[in-house]
């Protein structure tokens, strides 16, 4: 017997939440996410994290209810909040199978082998910093840097013996500049379209905020390198040297897959097929160069070897790399990668997306934000705001691109009518939600990173020095009026501005 579909609730029938009913959610959130800290210390993104997020979400999902809103409704704002997270789901899961067969070819041990002889421990993470800005610059990406060269440099410095905490934040200060500063960043892009100007005026804008503090990270890291009491490693070195070149046979030709990626990426070929065909390019060398070494892998003699191969590279795609090399501390190092390594992440990020969405579809964070603005009484004070508010939805709704995009959509008429340029808006909106996405665990950037590079967020955080520095150096510009464009009258007579 058919039943006639209940009714929608209209927005009418919506009650206005309330600032309280707003800030309950977020508060509780922040309470359990410390619980979750004190608790688990870095092992809180494993499990009690996701958690807290659930938890956070169901509050919210009670104040929704309260103010008219059906579970239909919530759900379908969940489903699409998810659904924004879809495209870093895939280059997650493809970026695992990406560094299982990398090891597995010895494209990443070539990389290890090369990069101990020719970076010195003294500059090291100053050069890891500068080496993933000069990439990320030019392919525009700071996720494939991280997923290329990151991994090779975190694995260098575990070899040096040099600390894995500074080198990941090292490696996220270069990647996220030279990601900032690219005419070909999804992010660069995004933030001059959401704001209303070009491209290349907005990466002109930024320079005055990315440079100095790029500037300012490289000092700090070449101070820790130079005065860090690390232990003489030449015998240590030299014997790691020796097992890579008995075990992977390092070579340049091993390096294929990495040109494969880096030459994708510049083409500005999307980043999922990118990671895909730079893992099948991994799996074609581990084919060719390193076939006794895959068949080892197996550890099954009833296989003939073709078939061993071919179930060799699928257990590298899928559940990662085991090393032996018969030392404990080089196996613990390659012995990574897999889908199947990243669905904690994958976890994570569900979680932190589903609590986003409940926040966005009853209104909640909206009535956030409205708050926030009335509190702006000038052109500095609404900089600064838009930098708080930015840094603040890349905790609630996990993503950097809701991040630039709602406070960016929100804040763009109050710009015009303080006759602020747009520049400054997307300047802002680049110093602080792009800038930051990597330092908050449940983020889908800080997700990311953590997974891909084999450090917990909270133990590089201190160390992301670019990232931690640029929302201040731009805060500070917007407190001292210095480089603060003014709106060109003419645009708004001519409708170039629209408010």
């Amino acid at each position: 017997m058919s039943q006639a579909a209940p009714s929608k609730p209209s927005p009418t029938n919506h009650k206005q939440p309330s600032l309280l009913d707003a800030l309950i959610p977020v508060f509780a959130l922040i309470i359990m996410l410390g619980a979750a800290v004190y608790l688990f210390s870095s092992d809180s993104s494993s499990g009690a994290n996701q958690i807290a997020l659930v938890l956070a979400a169901c509050i919210a999902m009670i104040i929704g209810y309260k103010n008219g809103y059906s579970w239909n409704q919530m759900e379908r704002g969940i489903i699409k909040s998810i659904g924004v997270a879809t495209g870093a789901l895939l280059i997650l899961f493809s970026v695992g199978s990406l560094i299982g067969t990398w090891i597995l070819a010895g494209t990443v041990p070539t990389m290890i082998y090369y990069g101990m002889q020719i970076l010195n421990p003294d500059y090291f993470y100053a050069a890891c910093c500068l080496l993933c800005a000069v990439v990320a610059l030019s392919i525009g990406s700071s996720w494939t840097v991280a997923g290329t060269l990151g991994i090779a440099l975190v694995g260098i410095s575990s070899a040096m013996g040099l600390d894995v905490n500074i080198t990941a934040g090292a490696i996220i200060s270069g990647a996220y500049f030279g990601d900032k500063m690219s005419p070909m960043s999804d992010t660069t892009n995004l933030a001059p379209a959401v704001a209303g100007t070009d491209i290349f005026s907005h990466i002109r804008h930024m320079t005055w905020t990315t440079v100095p503090s790029i500037i300012i990270a490289l000092i700090g890291f070449t101070f820790l390198g130079l005065t860090a009491d690390a232990a003489p490693i030449e015998n240590q070195l030299t014997d790691t040297l020796a097992l890579l070149d008995k075990t992977y046979h390092p070579g340049i030709h091993l390096l294929i897959p990495l040109l494969v990626v880096l030459y994708l990426a510049n083409r500005k070929m999307p980043a999922f097929p990118t990671v895909i065909l730079g893992t099948l390019a991994g799996a074609v060398c581990a084919a060719l160069f390193q076939f006794d070494n895959v068949i080892a892998f197996v550890h099954d003699d009833t296989l003939l070897p073709m078939v061993a191969l071919v179930k060799g590279l699928w257990i590298a795609m899928f559940d990662g790399y085991v090393a032996n090399t018969g030392d404990e501390v080089l196996d613990s190092l390659l012995s990574r990668g897999g889908m199947s390594s990243m669905v904690t992440t994958v976890w994570l990020i569900l979680c932190a997306m589903a609590f986003g969405g409940v926040m966005e579809v009853t209104g909640l964070l909206n009535r956030i934000l409205e708050s926030i603005l009335t509190v702006v009484t000038g052109s500095a004070s609404l900089i600064i705001t838009t930098l708080g508010v930015c840094i603040g939805a890349n905790i609630i709704t996990a993503d950097q691109y809701i991040a630039i995009v709602l406070p960016g959509r929100m804040l763009k008429v109050e710009y015009t009518r303080r006759k602020l340029a747009a520049v400054n808006l997307s300047r802002s909106l680049e110093d602080s939600a792009t800038v930051t996405s990597p330092l908050v665990p449940w983020n889908t950037c800080g997700a990311f990173m953590a997974s891909t590079l084999g450090v917990a967020t909270i133990a590089y955080l201190p160390y992301a020095f670019f990232n931690l520095v640029c929302p201040f150096i731009s805060a500070s510009y917007a407190y001292f009026n210095f480089k603060i464009e003014p709106l060109d009258e003419t645009k708004i007579s001519t409708g170039e501005v629209v408010g």
